[in-house]
């Protein structure tokens, strides 16, 4: 389905769940620690706060900027089909941008609960990131919502490789500097990433969800799988805005999980969880997650 669509549909069921949720919020960590203890299955939802704090920019709002271009008009098919170099550009950027990164503190939290829960608990992560910083934490139990700027995927033939390769082409070495004053992008076509197979040779693009592309059926499907039966939900670092992902929390919350979000600063959905812990995941997650 559509996401325009999804968004639509959506925000009428977040609308009902607020119009019939009632919820006596907490900031008691000891108490939330004792719901998540008695857990059977939990899912953490995480979105471009918790990475924020790994240097990783969000790409969101005012300063969501690369050279002269609103970043987000960048992520869209149609960006691709009117011009694959300077979006090769952007994106080789983000991935060099990723590869300097490194975990913090919140993503190893993640990472350690799950290795020494997985047994007791099913643990799932679900983040609308794109960077890999919680698979290079050490998660397994990952659902990557919209992609990974890691993995590449043919436009003519489909197939889907993980590609670590720095620079993914040697055409892009040294390119993709955030200077407003670059305008457009001269790299010919066939010098951008290809498909390796000698039947094929299809242009590749980055394995991410753009704007005005659905989600994966099989990666929502499974997303939503672990929301419709986890005991306690962690959402962290996420804006509550950006649909399907946005609904999620609060119909858990709808259905009688617990729900417990950790951002630096409320958002819209705030109101209809259990607990809110305020501050850097990095600093509240360790707290909430020892075990």
């Amino acid at each position: 389905m559509c996401i325009s669509l999804l968004r639509t549909y959506s925000s009428i069921a977040v609308r009902s769940i607020k119009s019939t949720m009632a919820v006596r919020q907490s900031s008691d960590m000891a108490k939330f620690r004792e719901a998540l203890k008695s857990a059977k299955e939990v899912v953490i939802l995480s979105g471009a706060g918790i990475s924020a704090e790994s240097g990783i920019p969000t790409f969101r709002g005012a300063g969501g900027f690369w050279r002269k271009y609103n970043s987000q008009s960048l992520a869209t098919p149609g960006a691709f089909k009117s011009s694959p170099s300077l979006v090769w550009e952007f994106y080789h950027y983000r991935r060099e941008v990723a590869a300097k990164a490194q975990p913090n503190a919140g993503h190893i939290a993640i990472a350690e609960f799950e290795a020494k829960c997985s047994t007791e608990k099913k643990i799932t992560v679900i983040t609308q990131n794109v960077d890999n910083l919680h698979g290079r934490a050490g998660s397994k139990n990952l659902i990557e919502l919209h992609g990974n700027l890691y993995k590449t995927r043919c436009t003519k033939c489909k197939e889907v490789l993980v590609n670590t390769d720095s620079p993914i082409c040697e055409a892009l070495s040294d390119r993709g500097d955030p200077d407003s004053t670059f305008i457009g992008s001269d790299i010919p076509v066939n010098s951008l990433p290809h498909c390796k197979k000698t039947t094929c040779g299809g242009l590749l693009r980055p394995h991410i969800v753009w704007f005005g592309e659905g989600l994966e059926p099989a990666v929502l499907e499974k997303a939503g799988s672990a929301m419709s039966t986890c005991d306690v939900c962690l959402v962290v670092g996420t804006s509550s805005v950006v649909y399907p992902a946005a609904m999620f929390a609060p119909q858990a919350a709808q259905r009688g999980a617990i729900v417990a979000e950790f951002n630096i600063e409320p958002t819209p959905a705030t109101p209809d969880f259990h607990y809110y812990f305020e501050g850097p995941c990095g600093t509240t997650l360790p707290q909430a997650l020892a075990v």
